[in-house]
C-alpha cells in the first residue's frame, strides 16, 4: 500500500493552557480568600453606638434651661458598677489592701477586658495564655448594650499572687480592674467556642 508522505500539521501540546489556566484559578481563590477573611473578621465600629435623638418640636423653655442643671444630666465616666450582677462588686485598691485576704465563699479576680465581640475576647485570651496566664471568657447580657464578653484571670487567694499578676499585666500594657465574686465556684465558666 502506498503511504502518503505529505506533511500533516504536526500536533501541538496544549500543556500550556492547563498549567495557566491552573494558576489563574489559585490566583481568583486566594483573592477571594482574602476578601472574605478581612470581611469576617473586620469589628463593625457602628454597631455599639447610639444616635442621639433629636426631636422635632424645639420647645422654647428647654433652650433657656439654667446651666446649673447640666451637671446633674451628666451620665458617669464608668458603668461597670451597674454592670455587674449582685453577686460580684468591683473593688479598689484601697478596699483590697484593707481585706487582703478574701471571706470565705469570695475570691479576686482581675478582669483584663470586657468586648461586645467574641473574637477580641478570644484574642485577649490568647495573649494572656501567651504570658503564661490562664483566662477566662465569661459571657454577659447587659440591658441596653447586648452581649459582652469578659476576659478573667483568676481566682486569687493571696494579695501577693494577684501584685505580682497585676504588675506583668500593666508591664505588657493590660490595664485591669480588680473584681470580687461571692460565690466563685458558680461563676467561673471559661468559653473555648463562643
Amino acid at each position: 500500500m502506498a503511504r502518503d508522505y505529505k506533511s500533516r500539521p504536526s500536533e501541538q501540546k496544549k500543556g500550556g493552557s492547563l498549567f495557566s489556566g491552573i494558576l489563574i484559578g489559585l490566583v481568583f481563590g486566594l483573592a477571594i480568600a482574602i476578601v472574605v477573611a478581612m470581611w469576617v473578621n473586620k469589628s463593625n465600629p457602628f454597631a455599639l453606638r447610639e444616635k442621639p435623638v433629636v426631636s422635632e418640636t424645639k420647645d422654647k423653655t428647654a433652650t433657656n434651661a439654667p446651666a446649673e442643671n447640666a451637671p446633674a444630666e451628666e451620665k458617669p465616666r464608668f458603668d461597670f458598677y451597674k454592670i455587674l450582677p449582685g453577686n460580684e462588686a468591683a473593688m479598689s485598691d484601697q478596699d483590697l489592701h484593707k481585706n487582703p485576704t478574701p471571706p470565705a465563699g469570695e475570691s479576686y479576680y482581675l478582669q483584663a477586658g470586657a468586648f461586645p465581640n467574641s473574637a477580641d475576647a478570644d484574642n485577649l485570651k490568647a495573649r494572656l495564655a501567651l504570658l503564661g496566664y490562664e483566662a477566662s471568657i465569661q459571657t454577659a447580657e447587659i440591658p441596653g448594650k447586648g452581649i459582652w464578653h469578659r476576659v478573667r484571670v483568676g481566682p486569687f487567694n493571696s494579695m501577693d499572687e494577684l501584685d505580682k499578676t497585676r504588675t506583668a499585666l500593666e508591664q505588657n500594657q493590660i490595664k485591669t480592674h480588680l473584681i470580687r465574686v461571692k460565690n466563685a465556684t458558680a461563676n467561673t465558666q471559661s468559653n473555648s467556642a463562643p
